[in-house]
């Protein structure tokens, strides 16, 4: 490991940095009462004992009540933040990673409905798309106050023991200010770029006159926000270099685009399907125009893309950051000389998805990530060994054989398809998710590693098992596709799995009807239209494929808009009727008594699944527990132990889609719980 570009060490400043990995600033919505308290600091001290040189804690910290911080996020502008982030700071300095915190005021980034109903404030009225609110122009004694929130901010941080932070400009306050495009002030702070970077220079000075000269600055932003009307490479490159000559800060974080909408945060972020490290060579450009340290981090899903980065001296730190949710012991197990057992971060884009729910974020990889303290990422043995049967190749039942195996039981799988992979594989029909795969070959390869016995096209039936003498039966079957809730004209339609499938051919003039809002009815609808055909999509909702956010929906829309389909909300399909040789959807509403009607030659459904269960029925009877779970001791972590049939010879449970149709980290999630404490 000692000729591994991205396990050379680093010196910025006073701090030396043990390898060339880091984890950016983000935001996982894991704070309470808007204090980074246990579950927070679990996830980051994970991180850190799995070897990452420095952890950017968190994304968008907010230095002021006037900057709400979204759900889930961090309140930088009260005093009871401190032993929280030494208490975070200490933890993973014990465990040889430098600590760090993004801060930032969000400006017209955020809504003045949240938090204490404060007016936001900016350069500029103007409403941003993505969070549809329109701020106050921010008047001279907003400024002032908000160099000095800034500045107390970052005082709180050196106090808590941190090694530094960086400011976020990208799309926040400061950005707001230096762009042409979001900056409507008069002098002294709009017009000339001296003008529009007044605000950040007075931050930058005030707060290094504060904490003094041995805690890291440093300030993320986009060296080009890939807009006509707003900062080019070229004024981005004169930015970088002022910020260079100032003296004021030790690293530039660098990146490009915009994230004022939806595509734009897409291409400044991108997710599956899309180009990997799209930003890295401007990056490589602005760190060899400028002689300063950067970092840099987006889509860098790999080891190989960051060792490149770093070999090559395009960047001097590069950031996994989504990788480190799937996987924290990146660092570790490229010292280990163990590349080969990382789990690989697939694309799924699920963390950012919830994100923009609400919600915590989530990995639809790894069940362990932001529940470090209650399932942690490392397995422990069982103290006897059992024979446990899985029926099932999807995720669920890979997971369940995975972990099954990792506690020291003999393992056996039946698969009644001739691969691995359940409607994943029906996911990567779709070319631009192919990488999904990867959560499948990641763990095929694992069980194999562990001595996990596969059968494909192996049918498991009530005699299968009892014929394996198995101590432990999982039944992760999945689901099938659901009818839509019509009142005739069932037969006349297709399944979304049969479009991606190639069991049924795509029409000319089709109707997709979505009644679950996630991603298979896109996918079908996008790989119908590809071919040609007149494409409208039907959904009873108010928004378009509600499962999908923003991120993830864009490159469809992109794809589909190109192909000019037809987005039709708030109807619902009714029935169906044949007339000659086309047919008629006669679609109504939730909302009120309108009825039209589509004449097409072909109907779409997409309406989740129904479990495939029977071999879960027929085992029922015949197992200990008669198929019943404990549902306290599952939440608090404890063993399964019920027995309703004591002469039986095993116990039996199902998990995944076999139970409900859910999602791909609902399934893992299911099987890391139940099998690790079987």
């Amino acid at each position: 490991m000692r000729d591994d570009p991205l396990m050379q060490p680093f010196q910025i400043g006073p701090l030396k940095l043990r390898n060339r990995l880091l984890i950016t600033g983000h935001e996982p919505g894991y704070s309470e009462d808007g204090l980074p308290k246990d579950r927070y600091r679990a996830y980051h001290v994970a991180r850190a004992r799995g070897g990452v040189a420095l952890t950017m804690t968190i994304g968008s910290a907010a230095v002021a009540p006037d900057s709400a911080p979204s759900s889930g996020g961090v309140q930088a502008y009260r005093d009871e933040i401190v032993p929280h982030m030494r208490a975070l700071a200490d933890e993973c300095h014990d465990h040889g990673c430098a600590v760090m915190i993004q801060l930032t005021h969000h400006g017209r980034r955020t809504r003045w409905d949240r938090g204490d109903w404060l007016p936001t404030v900016s350069s500029t009225h103007d409403r941003e798309v993505a969070h549809r609110h329109a701020a106050k122009l921010a008047e001279d004694w907003d400024i002032a106050r908000i160099i000095d929130d800034y500045a107390t901010a970052a005082e709180r941080m050196r106090d808590a023991g941190l090694d530094g932070l960086e400011f976020l400009a990208t799309g926040h306050l400061l950005d707001q200010f230096w762009s042409p495009r979001s900056n409507h002030l008069d002098a002294p702070y709009g017009g000339s770029l001296e003008n529009r970077m007044r605000l950040a220079m007075e931050v930058l000075t005030e707060t290094r006159r504060r904490v003094g000269p041995d805690f890291l600055l440093g300030l993320r932003y986009a060296g080009d926000e890939m807009r006509a009307d707003g900062v080019d490479a070229e004024e981005g490159m004169e930015i970088s270099r002022r910020l260079r000559d100032s003296g004021l800060v030790d690293f530039l974080n660098v990146t490009r685009g915009h994230i004022d909408t939806d595509g734009g945060l897409t291409d400044m972020i991108p997710v599956h399907g899309m180009r990997s490290a799209p930003h890295l060579d401007a990056a490589a450009s602005l760190r060899k125009a400028t002689g300063m340290p950067v970092f840099h981090a987006a889509k860098v899903a790999d080891v190989a893309t960051a060792r490149h980065a770093i070999a090559s001296g395009m960047v001097d730190m590069i950031g996994m950051t989504r990788a480190h949710l799937a996987e924290p012991d990146i660092g570790r197990l490229i010292a280990a000389g163990q590349e080969d057992r990382i789990r690989p971060c697939v694309g799924a884009n699920f963390c950012l998805d919830r994100r923009f729910q609400g919600a915590a974020a989530l990995c639809a990889h790894n069940p362990s990530t932001g529940r470090e303290s209650e399932q942690p990422n490392r397995i422990e043995r069982a103290e006897t060994s059992r024979r446990v049967l899985v029926i099932g190749a999807g995720p669920a039942g890979l997971e369940a054989a995975r972990v099954a195996a990792l506690r020291g039981h003999q393992v056996e799988l039946h698969e009644a398809a001739n691969d691995p992979g359940g409607q994943v594989r029906l996911l990567a029909q779709s070319p631009r998710r192919r990488e999904i795969l990867s959560l499948i070959g990641w763990r095929m390869t694992e069980c194999e590693r562990l001595g996990v016995r596969f059968h494909f096209n192996s049918y498991a039936e009530a005699g299968t098992v009892t014929d394996a003498g198995a101590d432990l039966v999982i039944v992760a079957t999945g689901g099938l596709p659901h009818d839509a809730p019509l009142t005739s004209g069932q037969d006349l339609t297709v399944s979304s799995w049969d479009i991606l499938s190639g069991d049924a051919q795509p029409g000319r003039n089709v109707l997709v009807f979505d009644n679950a809002g996630d991603a298979a009815g896109l996918q079908a609808a996008e790989m119908i239209a590809a071919t040609g055909a007149r494409v409208e999509i039907v959904s009873p909702e108010r928004a378009l494929s509600a499962e999908v956010m923003p991120m993830t929906l864009t490159p469809f829309l992109r794809e589909m808009q190109g192909r000019d389909v037809t987005f039709t909300v708030t109807w619902r399909l009714n029935a169906i009727e044949r007339a000659g040789n086309q047919l008629v959807a006669r679609l109504g509403s939730d909302y009120s008594g309108a009825q039209s009607s589509r004449e097409v030659d072909q109907v779409v459904v997409n309406n989740g699944t129904v479990p495939l269960d029977d071999v879960y029925f027929d085992l029922k009877p015949l197992s200990r527990n008669l198929g019943e779970v404990d549902r306290d001791a599952l939440l608090a972590g404890h063993p399964q132990t019920i027995i309703r049939n004591a002469q039986a010879g095993f116990s039996l449970f199902r998990i995944g889609d076999a139970v409900a149709s859910r999602n791909i980290h609902a399934a893992v999630f299911d099987a890391l719980r139940l099998l690790r404490t079987c």
